[in-house]
C-alpha cells in the first residue's frame, strides 16, 4: 500500500543546488509505489513566524497555512531536505516547520542533507534530528548526506560519477527504513489513540 510522502525543502537562494536532491528523492520514492508532494517552503512563502497555525482561532488561519496543516495532518511520512548554512539549519525549512506543531506529531521523518562541500551538510542533519524529534516525529536512523552535490547529481536529480553512485547503493536502505517506520506509525495509530 502506497504512502502519503511530503518531501520538505526550504532554500531561498537563486541558485538552489538542493532540488538536485529533492527530485532524486521524488523520483525514487514515486518508483517504489509512493504517493510524494514537494513541500517547497520560499514558493509556499509563509511570513517569519509571529503566531502559530494552533494559534489562529477556527477558521481564521491564512490559506496559505490552512491548505499546508491539512497536507500535513494527511501525511503519512516526511522528507526534509536540507541544506547547511554556517553550520546550521536553513532558515527557511526552519521557519516553515515553525509555524505548526501538533499537525507533525507521531510520523515518522527522515533526513537528507547536501552541501557544495565534502562535508555533505551533516552539521546541519544533526541539528534537524533534535528539532523534529522535539516537534514530535520519529526521526529514522538512516539519514542522506550529499556533497560536494554538484560532483553528485545533475541539475534534473540525476546521479553522476562515483558520488552519484554510493547515493544510489544507499538509497534503497534509506526508504526501507523510512517504509518501515511509516508502516509500524500506521498501525499504532490504528490500534490505539496517541496519548496526546
Amino acid at each position: 500500500m502506497s504512502h502519503r510522502i511530503l518531501v520538505f525543502y526550504g532554500s531561498y537562494r537563486s541558485d538552489r543546488l538542493g532540488e538536485r536532491l529533492a527530485r532524486f528523492l521524488i523520483e525514487g520514492l514515486q518508483q517504489r509505489g509512493e504517493d510524494v508532494e514537494f513541500i517547497d517552503a520560499k514558493a509556499i512563502g509563509l511570513p517569519m513566524l509571529d503566531r502559530m497555525y494552533k494559534e489562529y482561532p477556527a477558521g481564521s488561519a491564512p490559506e496559505a497555512l490552512e491548505r499546508l496543516a491539512g497536507k500535513i495532518r494527511q501525511a503519512d511520512a516526511f522528507v526534509f531536505v536540507t541544506g547547511e548554512y554556517n553550520w546550521g539549519v536553513q532558515p527557511g525549512l526552519k521557519n516553515l516547520t515553525d509555524h505548526f506543531l501538533e499537525e507533525w506529531f507521531w510520523r515518522p521523518a527522515a533526513i537528507a542533507s547536501y552541501s557544495f562541500g565534502r562535508l555533505a551538510g551533516t552539521r546541519s542533519s544533526y541539528a534537524w534530528h533534535n528539532t523534529l524529534s522535539e516537534m514530535g516525529m520519529v526521526v529514522i536512523s538512516s539519514t542522506l548526506t550529499v556533497g560536494p552535490i554538484r560532483d553528485t547529481l545533475d541539475e534534473e536529480g540525476k546521479p553522476l560519477g562515483e558520488g552519484g553512485a554510493a547515493l544510489q547503493r544507499v538509497f534503497p536502505s534509506f526508504a526501507d527504513d523510512l517504509a518501515w517506520w511509516t508502516d509500524a506509525a500506521k498501525a499504532q495509530r490504528a490500534r490505539k489513540a496517541p496519548p496526546y
